[in-house]
């Protein structure tokens, strides 16, 4: 039987990976995740990509992208770039490459390899989100911290973790062209955070909390069951 499980409070969209996002009221999901969310990546000459973190073939951590926010909007020729002081940039190669100094960096589209760490689309509930301001309360605690696409808004007395519930199952908004999303698991949580960004301190206490609580996971991560539309306000119900 379907089961209205919250609605849609906050979409979040990641132009350029690893830099703040962009909020939205409504957006296009395809197969590949919402239309637009880190398909660009700042890429060193070896073809890593930048990140909160460093893998052997893969990512390249470069302190100092969090602090950098990037909005695609309507543009078609690549994202908008701003400082942190808000800033937009004019030439964002250069910019980065005196920013990160790095001089091998440049901004580049998703080619053969994708830009996602996991699977393409993150939901957090308010539910969680409340345990986890309870359980660091002089703590900023902001979902920018963990970089969901969709904050869902949970009825009242919804238990924290309840996206574990959800494993192999789908949901979707009741329009008739809402996209489907089949949840599959969450996330493992690392150190971006308690990295600082803009309006948020550096809060390793964040991560102590999680991991005590549900062994470092926060979020449930799905994988796109049908393409549509994700609208502000929608209901999501589980099917």
């Amino acid at each position: 039987m379907a089961e209205i499980i919250g609605v849609i409070e906050r979409l979040w969209r990641y132009p350029v990976k690893s830099t703040g996002g962009e909020r939205l009221d409504s957006v296009e999901v395809d197969v590949r995740g919402l239309a637009g969310d880190r398909l660009y990546a700042v890429r060193d000459a070896a073809g890593r990509l930048g990140s909160g973190k460093s893998t052997p073939r893969r990512f390249r951590r470069m302190d100092g992208l969090l602090r950098l926010s990037a909005r695609l909007g309507h543009r078609i020729d690549g994202p908008e770039l701003f400082d942190p002081l808000g800033r937009r940039v004019g030439d964002p190669a250069a910019f980065l490459r005196a920013y990160l100094q790095r001089p091998d960096v440049e901004l580049a589209r998703e080619d053969g390899v994708s830009h996602f760490d996991d699977l393409p689309v993150s939901l957090l509930t308010t539910a969680t989100l409340d345990w986890l301001r309870e359980a660091v309360p002089f703590t900023a605690v902001d979902e920018r911290r963990f970089r969901p696409n969709i904050v869902l808004r949970t009825p009242p007395g919804t238990p924290p973790f309840v996206e574990d519930e959800w494993f192999g199952r789908e949901a979707h908004g009741e329009a008739p062209d809402s996209a489907r999303l089949a949840f599959v698991r969450s996330s493992e949580r690392c150190s971006m955070t308690a990295a600082p960004q803009p309006g948020l301190p550096h809060a390793p206490e964040i991560l102590k909390a999680i991991v005590h609580a549900h062994d470092g996971r926060l979020d449930v991560l799905a994988e796109v069951a049908a393409p549509g539309r994700l609208r502000l306000g929608d209901r999501l119900v589980l099917g």
